[in-house]
Order: C-alpha cells, then structure tokens, then sequence
C-alpha cells in the first residue's frame, strides 16, 4: 500500500478524527449518521433554483428563517400551519424577552384562543 495513496489517506483521516468517530457510542441521544439531517435538507435542496427568485437578498434571509421554522416545527412534531396561525395571532402581545417560548420546541397552543388549531397533529 503505498504512503501517498487514497487508501493510506483514508485510515490517516480516520485516526486523526478516531475520538469524533467513536462520540455517538458514548453520548445515547448521538446517532453514527446524519441521514435526519440530510432528509430535513432534502425539499431545499431539490427547490434550490426556485430560492434563485426571492426578489432581494432580505427576501432569501426572510425565507430560509421561515424555512428554518418550518423544518423545526416538523422535528419537533408540531403542525406548522397550526404553529404559524397560533403565533402571529399571539406575537403582537407577547412580551419581547420571552420570544423564545414561541420557537417551535417550546410552543405550547393556547387552547382558548387557538381553538380548531390546538392539535399539534
């Protein structure tokens, strides 16, 4: 096998990175790929020529953090149409210093005032 060749690279990248490799055996909640993530990319990536015509650069920004949202509510198992109605009918009033309860992963529906939209199903 020769010192310069792929395969010797290979097991060199290997042993340089042995520790990072080996973490999801140590930490439960660790997975050895990134195929969620890679799936979660996935409408991104196959729309990306679509994404070419969002009228401004803050037009791109506004969308990805939408898109951001979007993909988070679904990680989380919430439904994001009910998420968006509940949260613009309810940030207007929402205290600034506590936007962070809105994010999908800690959003909770107020029942009386969401009513049909309640269901994170």
């Amino acid at each position: 096998m020769p010192p310069r060749g792929d395969f010797a690279r290979a097991i060199r990248c290997t042993l340089n990175h042995w520790q990072a490799l080996l973490r999801f055996t140590e930490d439960g909640r660790l997975e050895p790929d990134n195929n969620r993530g890679e799936r979660a990319l996935r409408g991104v990536c196959v729309s990306r020529k679509n994404w070419n015509f969002t009228g401004s650069e803050n037009g791109g920004h506004a969308l990805a953090i939408l898109l951001t949202l979007l993909e988070t509510c679904k990680q989380n198992r919430v439904n994001p149409r009910h998420y968006l109605i509940d949260v613009l009918e309810r940030i207007q009033d929402h205290p600034a210093n506590r936007l962070q309860e809105l994010l999908p992963y800690h959003w909770a529906p107020l029942a009386q005032s969401c009513g049909e939209h309640a269901s994170t199903e």
